[in-house]
């Protein structure tokens, strides 16, 4: 007998059939003890008594349950229609203003950095920023609703983050002051 134990070759070590089998414990422990749910919903949902009537929303009063039908109907079964489609990307940042004076400006006030003539237009739908480039459309919601700004001149290098509105009259740039806002850049 001594001689069959001797050449007989063990296929796993005796500590590698020792991790073996804790971790066939363990496997099954968690099996059966911890992962019964599956088997437990499906038991609650035949179990489980779902009303077929599916048409009332809220029961109460009518006049709410017609309210919340007529908002239901005006949706007709679609998502509403996404406000911000031409938004590439949004930040708060500093927004200033500034007019075409001498002392806000270089020596020719109302050219900007494109030579567009701010003063001929005579529209306050421009605006200054070094991150942008020139001609992209702008939205500044909180300060100025929907109305849309092109960037067509730029600020002084130590302004990198920041916008410059530009405005017709000086009392209403010197009343604007320093904001912080949230400035919409269109596609």
């Amino acid at each position: 007998m001594d001689p069959l134990k001797r050449n007989h070759r063990k296929i796993i070590s005796l500590k590698q059939a020792k991790k073996i089998i804790i971790l066939l414990v363990f496997v099954l422990f968690f099996d059966f003890l911890l992962f019964p749910l599956p088997a437990m919903a499906n038991q609650a949902v035949e179990v489980a008594d779902v009303s077929q009537d599916q048409g009332t929303i809220i029961s109460g009063e009518g006049d709410i349950n017609q309210e919340v039908l007529l908002s239901i109907a005006e949706f007709n079964g679609k998502l509403p229609a996404n406000d911000n489609v031409g938004i590439k990307w949004s930040e708060h940042l500093i927004i200033t203003a500034y007019n075409s004076e001498v002392g806000q400006t270089d020596d020719s006030p109302c050219l900007t950095a494109n030579n567009f003539n701010v003063c001929d237009y005579g529209v306050e739908d421009t605006i200054a920023a070094n991150f942008l480039p020139f001609g992209a459309k702008v939205k500044i919601p909180e300060l100025f609703g929907n109305r849309v700004f092109v960037v067509r001149d730029r600020m002084n290098r130590r302004f990198s983050n920041r916008v410059d509105v530009w405005m017709i009259e000086r009392p209403d740039a010197v009343n604007f002051g320093v904001k912080i806002a949230k400035i919409e850049v269109l596609k």
